[in-house]
């Protein structure tokens, strides 16, 4: 059965993903290369970047709720208009020498905060302009024109572009939201279907052309509890459930090794530090190869039991970096470790996007990001812990643990578990009772 074709409008959305991408490949390292010039206190710099993080953990489930209420292609161009507007002001403050590190947490907090609905809202709209059965194909290209624009193009431009002028990586960023705005401005609302009624699905006078499909369904939830719609949705299907949950294990390996990777490689491996950029590139290349093939292995061998394979070969990758002394072999089991965690990222979207109702998707991925991330902080905090009194050696070894039973979790809970759908959607579980049968 020949692949359905992903589309203009994909390509549309694809660009502005990619677009958005590298200018935040531009913007992150600017402003901790900025907060560097203005202190040294390794505290406050480190507060820049946890500006960045907080606002997915307290507003992720409410910029699902407004993905859901909203026209996700409006919401989309309004968000990376506003955040533009914001990045093109720092620039210029940049620019004038009035940039503080106040402006800077600032900046970064807001930044993440319109992030969460930016990203809800593009999780919700991916199935509104590609077939179910592209989305894990979908899925992979996103993540691999991201890791490119992120990590082969972008990191190594921010360097340059901020020793030019510190203000340009800002001015750049700003003008990659703006194209990214324009994109998505450019996409086509779809007609009606069993995925996708329409860019705001809970417009009452919408009516869904297939019949079972209830578009309404937002504004009843509403009386349930806005905010935790979605996170009973997704514990109610227990197949989604169990996937978030392994997701959120696997994340607290994931975090604690990126925590101690750079002390890792220079003390351990002996890589030189000019040599550092080129060791991590490994990582990148092995991510984009697993993104490239995430939608072939999908279709060839079906979702679940990739993802299961996928953990165990991720086991197997740490194993080989918590043992290895030499940056090659090292550098090898990071890229395939990097690629596994490409294929995950890739099909755990494309999973969720296929079982979730269209007027819930936004609410719906933003409890899977919220589930799981919650224990990256954890795990960064418990890596530093264990690296100061014992080395990182210990942390590498951790993290290939913590897989290990990660993965024998995943092929017993997994092994069973329902399929995803080759076509028509599965029913919302109700909120009476909320767990989706097996």
């Amino acid at each position: 059965m020949p692949a359905s074709r992903l589309g203009r409008d994909y390509h549309l959305l694809w660009s502005a993903a990619v677009s958005s991408r590298f200018g935040d490949a531009l913007r992150t390292p600017a402003l901790a290369l900025l907060a560097a010039t203005l202190t040294r206190d390794p505290r406050l710099i480190a507060a820049v970047t946890v500006a960045a993080q907080v606002p997915p953990l307290l507003f992720g489930l409410l910029g699902g709720v407004y993905a859901d209420r909203w026209d996700r292609r409006r919401t989309m161009a309004l968000v990376d208009g506003v955040r533009a507007a914001v990045v093109a002001a720092l620039a210029v403050a940049v620019a004038v020498d009035r940039a503080g590190l106040g402006m800077l947490l600032l900046v970064a907090f807001l930044l993440a905060t319109l992030g969460t609905l930016f990203d809800a809202a593009s999780f919700a709209l991916l199935p509104s302009v590609v077939p179910p059965d592209a989305l894990p194909r979908a899925n992979g290209r996103l993540q691999a024109g991201t890791a490119v624009a992120g990590g082969l193009v972008g990191a190594p431009v921010a360097g340059a572009a901020f020793a030019a002028a510190p203000a340009l990586p800002f001015a750049l960023d700003a003008v990659t939201f703006a194209l990214a705005a324009t994109l998505v401005v450019a996409l086509t609302p779809p007609t009606p279907s069993p995925r996708s009624c329409t860019f705001r699905p809970d417009k009452p006078h919408e009516k869904p052309r297939t019949k079972g499909h209830n578009c309404k369904i937002a504004g009843r939830e509403g009386r349930a509890g806005v905010l935790w719609v979605g996170v009973r949705w997704l514990r109610g299907d227990r197949t989604l459930w169990r996937v978030t949950l392994l997701s959120a294990a696997s994340n607290l390996a994931i975090s604690g090794l990126m925590a101690i990777v750079v002390l890792h490689a220079l003390e351990v491996l002996r890589v030189p530090p000019a040599g550092y950029g080129l060791f991590m590139a490994t990582a990148i290349v092995g991510g984009l190869a697993g993104a490239l093939v995430a939608g072939r292995l999908a279709s060839r061998f079906g979702t679940l039991p990739v993802l299961r394979a996928v953990l165990a070969a991720q086991t197997v990758a740490l194993a080989g970096f918590a043992l290895a002394r030499h940056p090659v072999p090292a550098g090898l089991a990071l890229a395939v470790f990097a690629a596994g965690t490409s294929v995950w990222n890739s099909l755990w979207a494309a999973y969720g996007q296929q079982r979730v109702p269209a007027t819930l998707l936004g609410r719906v991925g933003a409890a899977q990001r919220m589930v799981g991330l919650l224990t990256a902080p954890i795990g960064a905090a418990v890596a530093g812990l264990v690296a100061g009194a014992y080395g990182t050696v210990p942390v590498a070894g951790a993290a290939a643990g913590t897989f290990a039973v990660v993965t024998v979790a995943a092929w017993r809970v997994l092994r069973g578990a329902r399929p995803e759908p080759e076509s028509d959607p599965l029913p919302a579980p109700t909120f009476s009772a909320p767990r989706a049968s097996e």
